[in-house]
């Protein structure tokens, strides 16, 4: 199994997160886990399968909010278990730490939580290492004291993910300098999230709308960027997603974004050679 620590240090190769947004049945959860790994077989890249067992900061009170702690922790164990591959689940509350560490080989950090300083300390001190997503409100560089509290607190190791910066109401944008703000400040990867980037909060008012068709593009983009993973929620039919259904990669089109994405990181490579 990939050991997921060695991943967040220098000189690590390009990996891949990827999953649903809320875990849901055995069978989907499988299919997707399946597909997942068989994409990184394919390109000869390490993989992670990432699955929440709760989304706790829903648009609306009616919003699905998964299948809770105790649930979803087994499934993701299921996940783990029977196909080999690293998981990773976001964490709400300090509370949460302790037991999903048991399962989970990374703790993530909504971006909304990005400055917690008690869920961050928790998660840093889960003996589990840490992706702190960037918070939609807050620069790259300010990243730097969350993830000196992770590493105050004891984390194994330390990812930043960009995530899309707030741009007017219901608005994203990427700021492309991210990437390589956020590993000469941060000193840790720093990792793109292509779903997440292309929503539209609130834009359908009770619900996040969102542009997928916009993924592949803004991939290739962070990759030539400097991106050191891909970060992308997937699902055989989005529109069924009990969960941003309208900013996630239907799961068929994965291989084409991550073949894309290591097209462009290769050509970068080759035009770096060539001008040594």
């Amino acid at each position: 199994m990939v050991d997921v620590e060695r991943l967040l240090r220098p000189g690590a190769p390009f990996f891949l997160i990827a999953g649903p947004c809320l875990l849901e049945d055995e069978d989907l959860n499988r299919r997707i886990a399946e597909a997942v790994a068989r994409t990184a077989e394919q390109f000869s890249i390490p993989a992670i399968f990432k699955g929440s067992f709760d989304k706790a900061n829903r648009s609306s009170i009616e919003s699905p909010r998964g299948p809770g702690l105790e649930l979803g922790l087994e499934l993701l164990d299921q996940v783990r278990g029977e196909l080999g591959v690293p998981v990773t689940t976001d964490i709400h509350e300090a509370s949460q730490a302790a037991a999903a560490a048991e399962v989970v080989d990374l703790l993530q950090i909504p971006a909304l939580l990005s400055r917690q300083t008690d869920l961050v300390l928790a998660a840093a001190a889960s003996g589990r290492p840490v992706n702190l997503k960037k918070g939609q409100w807050m620069a790259p560089e300010d990243m730097a004291n969350q993830v000196s509290k992770a590493r105050s607190g004891g984390a194994t190791g330390v990812a930043v993910t960009e995530r899309g910066t707030s741009f007017g109401y219901h608005n994203l944008v990427v700021d492309m300098r991210s990437f390589a703000i956020i590993k000469e400040t941060c000193g840790c990867p720093a990792i793109f999230d292509a779903s997440h980037s292309v929503q539209l909060p609130g834009g359908a008012g009770s619900l996040s709308a969102g542009e997928p068709r916009h993924i592949p593009a803004l991939a290739a983009a962070a990759a030539a960027a400097g991106a050191d993973a891909l970060f992308v929620e997937v699902h055989p039919e989005p529109a069924s997603a009990p969960s941003d259904a309208s900013s996630m990669l239907p799961l068929d089109r994965l291989a084409d974004v991550v073949e894309r994405v290591l097209a462009v990181r290769g050509a970068l490579a080759a035009s770096e050679e060539a001008l040594r």
